[in-house]
């Protein structure tokens, strides 16, 4: 298929075979897995996936990607959800899931976020970001990249950096470098909020100002009484606290 990539999507295709076969490889499929694959494209992932599985799904938003895939495919080995993949159920296709993608850089964070609230239906996930992203996701505190999303997506999974990809691997080429990561949801959570939504909103707030310290950035949150009480350096920015520790201040204000 001839098809000319849309700036709107985000699109930039793989088409590095050696790539390709490292990327399967990591994602270790089974024949009778329940898999989706986010943003299938030109089928890079997609023709290697369906060697190896009985079914796969899809979920795709470009039109004429769609209906390529539907005279390319057999349909009884693809099921193809014509959506937006930040709208779109996971937790609808199956109780146990695994998540494959290259994701649209422009709109890789807010999906992460989309698919935290369905973790409970993912044995695991492996997506190419850009490298930068991919960084922030597995940093370690008191990193430069390490931030909010750093603490969101580690809460709840387990990540790992896998590899990096270079930028003539895919057409066109992107400005950034790549990278492949996995993400495994925790059995059980080792460090639990009791309140979810107060633990979100006291990390965005330690995050909102990054160069303030938490005594700034968590005011009218957290008192002087409250660092004293958790042991807090209220001097401390919000980079320097563990996800355990954001955890500690939601369970005390909780």
């Amino acid at each position: 298929m001839k098809h000319v990539a849309k700036k709107r999507f985000g699109q930039n295709f793989l088409n590095d075979q050696a790539v390709i076969t490292a990327l399967v490889d990591a994602i270790a499929p089974c024949h009778d897995d329940v898999m989706v694959e986010i943003g299938p494209g030109l089928g890079a992932l997609t023709q290697p996936l369906l060697k190896k599985l009985d079914h796969l799904h899809v979920v795709e938003i470009d039109r004429d990607i769609i209906s390529w895939m539907q005279g390319h495919y057999p349909a009884g080995k693809l099921t193809i959800h014509a959506s937006d993949a930040l709208k779109f159920d996971f937790s609808s296709l199956a109780p146990r899931l695994r998540v494959v993608g290259n994701l649209p850089y422009n709109i890789s964070s807010p999906i992460l976020f989309h698919l935290l609230d369905k973790v409970a239906n993912v044995i695991d996930m492996h997506f190419m970001l850009q490298k930068e992203v991919v960084e922030r996701m597995v940093a370690a505190p008191s990193s430069s990249a390490y931030g909010r999303l750093s603490v969101m997506l580690q809460y709840r999974l387990q990540m790992e950096y896998l590899f990096t990809v270079p930028p003539e691997a895919f057409d066109p080429a992107p400005k950034v470098e790549s990278a492949f990561v996995r993400a495994v949801p925790h059995a059980v959570l080792p460090y639990p909020a009791r309140d979810e939504v107060l633990f979100a909103k006291v990390v965005t707030a330690a995050f909102g100002q990054r160069r303030k310290t938490l005594r700034n950035t968590l005011k009218g949150i957290l008192d002087d009484a409250g660092f004293a009480a958790l042991g807090l350096d209220p001097q401390l920015r919000a980079e320097n606290l563990s996800v355990a520790q954001f955890v500690a201040i939601a369970n005390f204000l909780g």
